[in-house]
């Protein structure tokens, strides 16, 4: 290469891009821009390389699309597609880059007439969801023991006979009420939908099983029924659904309070087996003779123990004891008492002489007290001025007359004197002399 070969002015403004970088980004907008979709089309072109995985095409009346299987994903289908047939495929949007080619990635394949069928069982079984119909809180407990079920089977049907033999087998005592119904074909789910309300509506059963054998998914659709996913929701007994069908799970399966894989294992589930329950119950027969036998010993030792402590501890012999003790007791008290007074007598007696003197003195001093008391009181009493000479004179009201102003001549006065009283009369009043 040499200088010449290039243009003589670059126009550095021009994003150029390589094959490489637009084929990246056009895989990155396609896988990018598309959710999981649902295709429908003719397999053609169908090839099978040692790799594992499958490549063909979809194609219509005016186009075609490359698809890819990975191998993983074909171990996973029950079915191989071939050429000619309607295929039903749920994949993703992809771009082969090395070769710019737009292709669908499958991620589950099936024939186009049961994928329909699907399609709009799984939008059934979406809107029941939706409506709490599967929710496991609304799940019934199964009866440990039950007293009677009812099969909703067909009469003819091998799942009636499976039943029995493992009902039979496992707790015979339990008795069973069939209740036969068209299980497969039309109008099965109508004949399901009348036995299970026959078996509410009766409510001599504590457990329902609902059983058929095997089929295809076509076979199974009767169990995918709205009506009858309702009516098991309503019914308030317990149901186990035993539907013979490893694949698929149906409605009938989500909506029951418990899902058995076979109508066998339904019959498992619902009864106890009575060799296991033979088993348990020798086991607590056991432990219930050695526990007793313990508790017997244990209470034989603790009589005998009883009965040697009573023979010790008589309530006589306690008495005589506690009698004792109580007169000894009583003389170590009084003795005690004794000697505590003994001692705290003798620095009281000195005492005892002071306190007499001392009360006598003080009572003597109080008598000089109150002889002077009487003497002075005497002095100054009123009646010992009515002995000197004078005279306490008062108004007939009872006041005591200090000012001639107080009285007028013609009024009654009292007049009280050392020895008694006088009443008189004023006959006038005289100036002071």
């Amino acid at each position: 290469m040499t200088y010449d070969n290039f243009p003589a002015q670059l126009d550095f403004t021009r994003d150029i891009w390589s094959v490489s970088r637009l084929n990246r980004e056009l895989s990155a907008v396609l896988q990018g821009s598309f959710p999981l979709l649902w295709v429908q089309g003719e397999v053609s072109n169908l090839a099978r390389p040692a790799s594992g995985h499958l490549y063909f095409s979809l194609k219509d009346q005016a186009a075609q699309l490359r698809c890819v299987m990975f191998r993983n994903k074909r171990l996973l289908a029950s079915v191989t597609p071939s050429n000619g047939q309607q295929w039903l495929v749920r994949a993703r949007l992809g771009f082969y880059e090395p070769r710019g080619d737009c292709q669908l990635i499958i991620e589950h394949a099936e024939p186009a007439g049961e994928g329909a069928l699907r399609l709009a069982l799984e939008a059934l079984k979406k809107r029941l969801a939706a409506a709490g119909l599967f929710d496991a809180a609304s799940k019934r407990a199964l009866p440990r023991w039950p007293r009677q079920i009812g099969l909703i089977t067909s009469a003819s049907g091998a799942a009636l006979h499976d039943v029995l033999t493992v009902l039979g087998r496992r707790w015979p005592l339990t008795p069973l009420l069939i209740y036969p119904a068209q299980v497969q074909g039309e109008g099965a789910a109508a004949t399901l939908v009348a036995a299970l309300e026959c078996a509410a509506a009766r409510a001599d059963c504590d457990l329902l099983i609902l059983a058929r054998g095997g089929g295809s998914f076509e076979d199974l659709m009767a169990f995918n029924d709205e009506a009858l996913v309702r009516a098991i929701h309503a019914v308030r007994i317990p149901i186990i659904t035993g539907i013979g069908h490893e694949v698929d799970i149906s409605l009938a399966d989500l909506a029951a309070d418990q899902r058995a894989a076979t109508p066998s294992a339904a019959a498992e589930c619902a009864t106890p087996a009575q060799q296991e329950v033979r088993t348990r119950l020798l086991a607590l027969h056991t432990r219930l003779t050695a526990t007793t036998q313990a508790r017997l010993q244990q209470a034989r030792r603790l009589l005998t123990n009883s009965e040697r402590h009573l023979r010790l501890l008589h309530p006589q012999v306690r008495l005589q004891q506690q009698t004792q003790r109580l007169d000894h007791l009583e003389q170590r008290l009084r003795q005690a008492l004794e000697r505590v007074l003994e001692r705290r007598r003798q620095p009281l007696q000195p005492l005892q002489q002071r306190l007499i003197g001392a009360e006598q003195r003080r009572i003597e001093r109080g008598r000089q007290r109150l002889i002077e008391a009487s003497a002075a009181l005497d002095a100054r009493s009123p009646l010992a001025t009515l002995a000197r000479g004078y005279a306490l004179v008062t108004q007939t009201d009872g006041r005591i007359l200090t000012r001639q102003q107080q009285i007028q001549p013609g009024d009654t006065v009292k007049i009280r004197l050392a020895d008694g009283q006088l009443r008189a009369r004023v006959e006038a009043r005289l100036s002071e002399e």
